[in-house]
């Protein structure tokens, strides 16, 4: 009866924290297609000023692969207003950061400023958008830049091509775009003629492809008046067309073998592919993973880590994307422990959520797990405009940003049991044997 009461009490202190955590904002499209996205915060004098554009590594073709990551660095480049290797100066000379990134779906430019500077903000991002220089120079400049970053994080670290997807995605996706890495090929890049890069930037880099947000300190009025003149003469583009060839099931086993010169401890990864990251199921499958390595205290690291020190680390996650996702469970053996073993041992585990409901207390743990989350990612004008542009463009709901927490609170224990049926099956399963180069010799003879 207690434990009743107690989460009766939890549930309701939850709800208050959803209400006090509700995002306001307003959404309006400009003549251009522009989408814009206004948060006004005028407790800190603080502004973020950020573009996303609905461009990732799947729009890019075989044979061009990388574009949408070249294209994160070349637009800093500068405008026909802003010289080249001026653009980090006008910020940091201002008080101001900004910073790009790049997925599979999309690409994200922003800046934070004091608020004195939003107009600052906006004719960067405008003039960005309407007159990005793209010349021969900032092309050679940043082939170099690209593939500096390739080696660092891919080719010459640990787990590198593991982590950003290229020993991984060719094997789970056959027809679909995400088969390649975000970072792209190098090779492609190389090969890649200046018209190459000209016309992808009028592809895909226009007001019709985008989402405007402005959070922070401002007066509303003024600042629709400010984003009107700086972004509403911008032409419209083209409409973007997005075809993306269906994957069929996995239905057998896939095993494959993948080596890393920059390892000496082997990585067992079992991978599935998941629903797109508007489906119910994707929510249940991020909260299985919560469920199974979220933490010290989670199912799969009391198990083999703490108790049977099997495994050095151990972790699962539903990698949820725009039109699928790739379920991981990864393992790093301890001492000479086979990886057969742990596969074995981990597919036991894999059956039990299958049939048995997971405990109320991890349930409720799961939930309150979710709420930290929700909190953090909501703290600050600077994340709140991401999560912003994440929920327009690739939710399809800006309002998301306020019922995500209701639906992942709406996934119950069966639901979390249905998608371990569903998902993660034998037959469904793409297991990866990461190891290192150096066992590769001894794997062949």
């Amino acid at each position: 009866m207690n434990k009743k009461l107690l989460s009766a009490a939890a549930f309701v202190l939850l709800g208050a924290l959803v209400s006090a955590q509700q995002i306001k904002f307003e959404e309006y499209d400009l003549d251009n297609g522009l989408h814009v996205i206004l948060h006004q915060d005028n407790t800190a004098p603080v502004i973020t000023t950020a573009v996303m554009y609905h461009v990732g590594s799947k729009d890019e073709q075989v044979g061009k692969t990388g574009f949408a990551h070249f294209f994160e660095h070349l637009l800093f480049e500068g405008t026909h207003n802003i010289e080249r290797g001026e653009w980090f100066k006008i910020v940091s000379s201002h008080g101001g950061s900004n910073n790009a990134n790049t997925t599979t779906d999309r690409t994200y430019y922003y800046e934070t400023f004091p608020s004195n500077n939003l107009e600052l903000g906006l004719w960067m991002e405008s003039d960005r958008l309407l007159q990005p220089i793209i010349n021969q120079v900032g092309v050679d400049t940043q082939k170099e830049v690209v593939q500096e970053e390739k080696r660092q994080r891919l080719d010459n670290q640990p787990y590198g091509r593991f982590s950003y997807g290229e020993a991984l995605s060719p094997h789970i996706f056959d027809k679909h775009p995400y088969k390649w890495s975000v970072i792209g090929s190098f090779e492609d890049l190389s090969s890649a003629k200046l018209a190459d890069f000209q016309h992808f930037s009028k592809t895909y880099y226009i007001p019709n492809n985008a989402v405007l947000v402005v959070a922070g300190d401002f007066k509303t009025p003024e600042a629709k008046k400010m984003i009107q003149n700086y972004f509403g003469s911008i032409p419209k583009g083209a409409e973007v067309v997005k075809n993306f060839p269906k994957e069929t099931p996995i239905t057998t086993e896939r095993r494959v073998t993948e080596y890393d010169s920059n390892i000496q401890i082997p990585l067992l990864a079992i991978n599935y592919r998941t629903p797109d990251n508007k489906s119910k199921d994707a929510i249940a499958l991020s909260m299985l993973s919560t469920y199974l390595s979220g933490g010290k205290s989670s199912v799969l690291y009391k198990k083999y880590v703490d108790q049977k020190k099997e495994a050095l680390q151990i972790f699962a996650f539903n990698r949820q994307m725009e039109d699928y996702g790739i379920y991981t469970i990864g393992v790093l053996p301890q001492g000479q422990i086979p990886l057969e073993k742990l596969e074995a041992d981990i597919q036991q585990d894999i059956e039990k959520v299958q049939t048995d409901l997971i405990s109320e207390s991890d349930y409720q743990k799961l939930l309150n797990t979710v709420e930290n989350s929700f909190v953090a990612q909501r703290s600050g004008v600077e994340n709140i405009a991401h999560q912003l542009a994440d929920a327009y463009m690739l939710q399809g709901d800006t309002d998301k940003i306020n019922t995500e927490l209701k639906s992942y609170q709406a996934i119950t224990r069966e639901d979390i049991r249905n998608v371990a049926k569903k998902y993660l099956g034998k037959n469904q399963r793409v297991i990866v044997s990461y190891l290192p180069e150096s066992t590769k010799d001894k794997k062949t003879n």
